[in-house]
């Protein structure tokens, strides 16, 4: 049976039989160079039936026809399609040969629609291919400019960033090279000379009137000018170690302070009811009858606040106490007995010093001067400040001195001002005081009382006070940029500040001291301060003191140099008193110190460079200050018998440097008393880096392991006496 197809078909296939084996030899190889030649596919195949011998003839003619004219298209189409053919099979192989594959029963199949040429088929497939190569460059190319416009707009940042790691990396480069030698190859450092042994970097008279200050401001910290020395001072040649407290409160040795005994018996009348000269001491006795002048001048105060007496300050809000010019500090270590807490800050001085003599007696003091920068404080930072015979011309300058002063005073606070002008006689001296009694009142100040040279003022607790003053008639109310919490030196303001800030409360509606010091929840919130991170702080800090003072003895110092002609009395052996904590984040080793009944003092210095927590502290009722640890801190050598700083050194090496760590211990080693701690938490890479500094500064050191936490470690160090040879 046979059946044929249609007449657009382009050849048969058959079943039942062997096609090529039915025709004459000529035709099989016609056929078979035909079928080698066809770009067509065969489409339907013919089952069944025998090739008859009738139709052999017309087959091979229609055969012999069909192929020479498609012979003739295909040479036509060969020459302008071998170029793409040979394109595309370079690049995706020919998969063709499976498309037209015969089936499993030998029929041909052709999944194409009927009538295409494999010519048109190839080119179908090639422009499919040369779309996805296309859509390919493209989204490469795309991808590779986006990349390229990210890279160019922040090539400035990264080429700064890689500009700081540079640095950096050269600094631990050095610093890692240093060590690498050893602690045994370490150079000591030199002992400086017998010139540098009260010296303070950053305050220099004479260079600073030889650089045109004047007007007072020559007594200003000018640190860019001041000189960093890398040597170590040694105590004067007849230096003693401080009595105990609270006998050293009382007595101070001569020659630990820069004073002489001509000096001390020329100062003024109120100095000399205060100090007496006792061979090779200085006396402030406060069991004497000179000391009633202070006791007395204290209960006038209390009693111009309308108190019965000075134990009423704690009652009335009062706390904190900075005191400008404090002379020798008496008024402040009579009000310590009261639990009020005074900071005194004075202009350096060469010689007779205020602050060196008043932390020589184991009271807050540190050297500031208050003519044309504003003081390292916030806003809102004292209960009462007090001026007695300061030398400080507050009429001066449109009363931006006053203005200072207002700033730091928290609201309800006390200005408290001794001076022979407020009882002046002749018209000048009055028109002075009339000047500064209306500044006073142009701040919204209450003038509450006034007895002989003595007034007292007490600042508004109203917010909205200055604003309904008439036009005209003040200083004007601080813009929130310039009325900021980190005044670190800056310029003095002729605007009132403070007023912006959450924390204007009145010192009456605050808890009184000792609660004060322990803060809730709402009053953390006023410091963006989370209440368990508060309490574990304390916490931690209770745990750490006790552990510190078992560590203060000879016992973890099995080389423990004796004292030059003395014996060791029972351990600690200085007078352990003022304590300054480097890096005092919310005051909690402060804290933890007193709970536990130690009778010191902490300075609570906030590093500029960490965040800056000093109105919580100041509001806590503690005392601190802003300092950058890159700068020397306004003291005099040898005031503070403990050092401590937690996280000092991760805070430091985080930043970008302006110093070094051996800079911060030559710094740590100026502030120290002979045979003064130092206690260093951090981790543990960082503080074997500086137990090799240490030893370097020639103290006695210990690493101390802590178990809870395995990635810190403990350095404690004590600064050896080195007396100075006699010559």
């Amino acid at each position: 049976m046979l059946r044929s197809s249609s007449p657009n078909d382009g050849g048969r296939s058959y079943s039942g039989g062997k096609v090529l084996d039915a025709l004459p030899s000529n035709s099989q190889e016609e056929l078979k160079g035909a079928g080698r030649r066809m770009s067509r596919p065969l489409h339907r195949g013919v089952s069944g039936g025998r090739i008859f011998e009738s139709s052999r003839d017309s087959w091979d003619s229609q055969m012999k026809d069909r192929t020479e004219k498609e012979d003739i298209d295909k040479d036509k189409s060969r020459s302008s399609s071998v170029s793409l053919r040979f394109l595309g099979s370079s690049i995706f192989p020919d998969n063709s040969s499976s498309i037209s594959g015969n089936c499993e029963n030998g029929f041909g199949s052709d999944p194409f629609s009927p009538g295409t040429s494999r010519s048109r088929h190839y080119i179908t497939l090639l422009f499919l291919k040369f779309s996805l190569v296309l859509i390919v460059i493209l989204a490469l190319s795309g991808s590779l400019w986006w990349t390229i416009s990210i890279s160019t707009a922040s090539r400035g940042h990264i080429f700064r960033g890689y500009r700081r790691l540079q640095e950096q990396l050269v600094s631990d480069l050095l610093d890692i090279g240093e060590l690498s030698l050893g602690s045994a190859r370490l150079k000591e450092l030199e002992l400086c000379s017998q010139k540098s042994e009260n010296h303070v970097p950053c305050f220099n008279v004479s260079e600073n009137l030889a650089l045109g200050y004047s007007d007072g401001n020559e007594n200003e910290r000018q640190c860019e000018h001041g000189s960093r020395q890398s040597c170590l001072l040694l105590p004067p040649k007849n230096y003693r170690i401080p009595l105990r407290w609270p006998t050293g409160r009382d007595v101070i040795w001569v020659a630990n302070v820069k004073i002489t005994a001509q000096e001390v018996l020329s100062s003024g009348s109120l100095t000399k009811r205060m100090m007496m000269l006792e061979e090779d001491q200085i006396s402030f006795r406060s069991d004497s009858l000179m000391f009633d002048g202070v006791e007395d001048y204290s209960h006038q105060i209390a009693e111009m606040i309308g108190l019965r007496n000075e134990s009423y300050f704690i009652q009335a809000g009062v706390r904190t106490v900075l005191d400008i010019g404090c002379g020798y500090g008496s008024f402040g270590a009579h009000l310590f007995s009261k639990q009020l807490l005074t900071m005194c800050i004075a202009n350096y001085e060469a010689s007779g010093s205020q602050v060196q003599l008043t932390l020589e007696r184991g009271l807050p003091a540190m050297i500031g001067s208050l003519t044309s920068k504003q003081l390292p404080y916030p806003s809102l930072s004292f209960d009462m400040l007090h001026c007695a015979r300061c030398g400080i011309d507050w009429d001066q300058k449109d009363g931006i001195l006053l203005v200072e002063v207002d700033r730091v005073l928290k609201p309800g606070g006390y200005f408290v001002w001794t001076s022979p002008l407020t009882n002046a006689r002749n018209k000048e001296n009055q028109k002075k005081w009339n000047l500064v009694r209306n500044f006073g009142e142009n701040l919204c100040w209450d003038m509450l009382s006034q007895q002989d040279e003595t007034v007292v003022w007490k600042k508004t607790s109203k917010r909205n006070c200055h604003a309904s003053r008439k036009p005209g008639s003040g200083h004007s109310i601080c813009s929130k940029g310039h009325d900021v919490e980190s005044p670190y030196y800056r310029s003095l303001q002729l605007c009132i500040g403070g007023t912006h800030s959450r924390r204007w409360i009145p010192i009456e509606e605050r808890t009184t001291w000792p609660s004060r010091a322990k803060l809730n929840s709402t009053e953390l919130a006023l410091y963006g301060v989370h209440p368990e991170d508060f309490a574990e702080d304390a916490l931690n800090w209770n745990s750490a003191v006790r552990n510190y003072w078992s560590l203060l003895s000879p016992l973890i110092f099995s080389d423990h140099p004796k004292r030059p002609g003395d014996e060791d009395p029972s351990p600690p052996f200085n007078m352990l008193r003022n304590v300054l904590d480097m890096n005092a984040h919310f005051g909690g080793f402060n804290s933890a110190l007193l709970e536990a009944g130690k009778a010191v003092w902490v300075m609570n210095v906030v590093p500029t460079s960490g965040p800056n927590y000093l109105p919580l502290i100041l509001d806590r009722g503690f005392v601190g200050v802003l300092h950058d640890w890159c700068e020397a801190f306004p003291t005099y050598p040898r005031t503070y018998d403990m050092v401590n700083a937690e996280g000092l050194l991760s805070l430091e090496t985080s930043q970008q440097h302006k110093c070094t760590t051996l800079d911060l211990f030559t710094e740590i080693d100026r502030l120290l008393r002979p045979e003064g701690w130092v206690i260093l938490r951090d981790t543990a890479t960082l503080i074997k880096s500086a137990r090799a500094l240490a030893t370097r500064l020639r103290w006695d050191a210990r690493v101390v392991d802590i178990e809870s936490n395995s990635d810190e470690s403990l350095l404690v160090c004590q600064k050896p006496f080195f007396k100075r040879q006699q010559k």
